[in-house]
C-alpha cells in the first residue's frame, strides 16, 4: 500500500480545488487537516457556517447571515477570520438588499485563495494528504463484476438490460446498465455509449444520474448509475390517480429540472432528450435527469445541427434541421410542464396517434391549446419566448437478433476507454455515504501518523480484513448463486409501472 501511495503521489495533479473541494475525501481530510492547525480552525468554523447559511430558508439567511457577520467578520470577535473585517460592510449591504443571494461570494473566495497558499503546501506534506494517496490507490484499483451482487431485473432496451445491483462490501444499492457488446456493435452504437459514459463521469449534479464505475465482462460494457426507485415522471403524471400532477408537485418537479439542465449547460452540456420517461425519482420524491446517449458538449457559442430527439418533444428548429444551442432543452421544459398540467402532452391528445409527418405539422405550425387546468402563471412560463427550445431522437427499438456479428482485437481500442473503473466523485461519496471512510480513517494517539502510514515499514494494516472485503476482487460467487447473481425473479408489477427504473 505505501509503495502504491508513493506512486499515486507522484501522479496526482497538485490543484487545491480539486484536491480539496471538488473531491470529497479530499475535501474531508483537508479540513480535518485545518482543524489540527490552531491558526487555521476559525478558517473551518467560517466556512461550515456558510454551509448552513446555504441550506437556510429564505426567512432565516437574513438572521443567520448576522450571526456569521458577527463571529467571523468583525475584528473584535474571537472568531474573526483575518481576511474578514475588510468584507464586513459589503456583505452586510448585499445581506441587507437580498439576503438570498451569494452574500458572502468575495469573502469565500478570498479565504479559499489564502488556503490554497501556505496551508495548501503544509497540506502536502502531512499525514492527511498520505491518508488522501491511500484512498486514491484504492479507489484506481480494477473494477470487475466480481465487485457486486446482481439482483432484480429493472428493464431492457435497445442495446442490453438494466439490472439492481449491490457493492458487496458497502452495500452500497445502483443499477447497472448493461450495453450488450454484439447489440452496440451491430447498431455501431460506440460512440453513443462512449459519449454518455464520458460526460455522466464528468458531472457532479443532484439532478443528474451520477456514474459511479464503467467497467466491462465478455459479453456486455457496464455502466452502474444512482439507483432511482421511485419510478419515471411518465408513470407518475399518467398512472397515480387524474392524468396529471397538482400545481406544487408541477412547480417542485419543474425547478429541480431546472436545476438538472442549469448544471448541464454550465458544463457545455445539451441534453436533447427532455421527456418524462428520462425524469426519475428517487425514495424520498426528488429528481434526477438520466440517459445521456444523446448529449453532447459545445463549444462555446456554437452551434449543433441535427434532427436529434423524441418527436412530440422536439423543438420546430430542430424539425426544420437548423442550427441551435442551449435553448433546444428549455423547449422540452416547457413541454414537461405542460404534460405535467395537463396530463398529456402539448401536441397530442391522449389515445391519439398521429403519423410522424402530422406531428411535425402541428410542432411547426399549430398553437397549443390551454385549459383552465393552467394557471395564469403556468400558462405564460409555457408560451414565454424565452423557454421554447428542445431536441432528442427516435427511440432505439428492441434487437431479436445479433446474427453474424462478431467481436474481434479492433474492438478492443473502444472497450479499454470504456473500461476505466471508479468515477472518484461518486466513488468517494459511497465510501463516505456507507462508513467505510469513518471506519478506516483512523490515525495513531494525539494525532500521530499510524503504522499503516509510515513510509519507513509496510506493516499490515489493523483494518485489512475490511481493506480486503472492500477492495479485493471477489475470486468466487456466492454458494448459493451462479456467477454471483441472486435468484430473484424479475418483477412485473415494478417493470411496467417504471418504478426502480434507469433507462437504457
Amino acid at each position: 500500500m505505501v509503495a502504491n501511495s508513493a506512486l499515486v503521489r507522484a501522479r496526482e495533479e497538485r490543484d487545491y480545488y480539486s484536491l480539496c473541494m471538488k473531491q470529497p475525501i479530499g475535501k474531508k481530510l483537508f479540513q480535518l487537516f485545518c482543524r489540527s492547525r490552531p491558526d487555521l480552525q476559525n478558517y473551518m468554523s467560517f466556512l461550515d457556517a456558510l454551509d448552513t447559511f446555504e441550506e437556510k430558508s429564505d426567512i432565516e439567511r437574513r438572521e443567520f447571515g448576522i450571526s456569521i457577520i458577527q463571529r467571523f467578520l468583525m475584528s473584535q470577535s474571537g472568531q474573526c477570520v483575518p481576511t474578514g473585517p475588510r468584507h464586513e460592510q459589503s456583505c452586510s449591504q448585499s445581506l441587507e438588499l437580498d439576503p438570498c443571494g451569494d452574500v458572502f461570494r468575495d469573502c469565500r473566495e478570498e479565504l479559499h485563495q489564502h488556503l490554497s497558499g501556505e496551508p495548501f503546501v503544509q497540506y502536502q506534506e502531512s499525514m492527511f494528504f498520505d491518508r488522501f494517496l491511500q484512498w486514491k490507490t484504492l479507489e484506481r484499483k480494477p473494477i470487475s463484476k466480481q465487485r457486486f451482487r446482481q439482483y432484480r431485473l429493472l428493464g431492457k432496451g435497445g442495446f442490453g438490460e438494466v439490472w439492481a445491483c449491490q457493492v458487496r462490501a458497502t452495500g452500497m444499492m445502483y443499477a447497472c446498465k448493461k450495453l450488450e457488446k454484439t447489440h452496440v456493435k451491430k447498431r455501431q452504437g460506440e460512440a453513443m455509449a462512449l459519449n454518455e459514459k464520458q460526460l455522466l463521469e464528468g458531472l457532479d449534479s443532484r439532478f443528474v444520474v451520477s456514474l459511479a464505475y464503467a467497467y466491462e465482462t465478455k459479453h456486455a460494457l457496464c455502466m452502474v448509475l444512482t439507483m432511482m426507485s421511485g419510478g419515471d415522471l411518465r408513470f407518475h403524471i399518467s398512472n397515480i390517480g387524474a392524468p396529471g400532477l397538482e400545481r406544487d408537485r408541477v412547480c417542485f418537479y419543474a425547478a429541480e429540472v431546472c436545476c438538472g439542465l442549469i448544471h448541464l449547460h454550465q458544463t457545455s452540456i445539451l441534453y436533447r432528450d427532455l421527456k418524462p420517461e428520462n425524469i426519475l425519482l428517487d425514495d424520498n420524491g426528488h429528481i434526477r435527469i438520466s440517459d445521456l446517449g444523446l448529449a453532447v458538449r459545445l463549444s462555446e457559442g456554437s452551434l449543433v445541427r441535427g434532427r436529434v430527439g423524441t418527436l412530440g418533444y422536439m423543438a420546430p428548429e430542430v424539425i426544420g434541421h437548423e442550427h441551435y444551442g442551449m435553448s433546444a432543452d428549455w423547449w422540452g421544459l416547457g413541454c414537461l410542464i405542460y404534460e405535467m398540467t395537463a396530463g398529456q402532452p402539448p401536441f397530442r391528445a391522449r389515445g391519439d396517434h398521429p403519423s410522424a409527418s402530422e406531428m411535425e405539422r402541428k410542432i411547426q405550425t399549430q398553437r397549443e391549446e390551454y385549459s383552465d387546468k393552467f394557471s395564469k402563471e403556468a400558462k405564460d412560463l409555457c408560451t414565454s419566448p424565452r423557454h421554447v427550445y428542445c431536441s432528442d431522437v427516435q427511440d432505439i427499438e428492441e434487437f431479436s437478433s445479433v446474427k453474424g456479428v462478431t467481436l474481434n482485437q479492433t474492438d478492443n481500442s473502444f472497450y479499454s476507454k470504456f473500461n476505466t473503473g471508479s468515477v472518484p466523485i461518486t466513488w468517494q461519496n459511497e465510501m463516505i455515504e456507507t462508513g467505510c471512510f469513518r471506519e478506516l480513517n483512523i490515525f495513531g494517539p494525539a494525532g500521530t501518523r499510524s503504522p499503516d502510514l509510515d513510509w519507513s515499514q509496510n506493516p499490515g494494516s489493523p483494518k485489512r480484513s475490511l481493506m480486503d472485503r472492500i477492495f479485493h476482487r471477489h475470486q468466487t460467487s456466492d454458494p448459493a448463486t451462479e456467477d454471483g447473481k441472486q435468484k430473484l425473479l424479475p418483477s412485473e408489477t415494478y417493470m411496467k409501472s417504471g418504478l426502480l427504473r434507469t433507462t437504457l
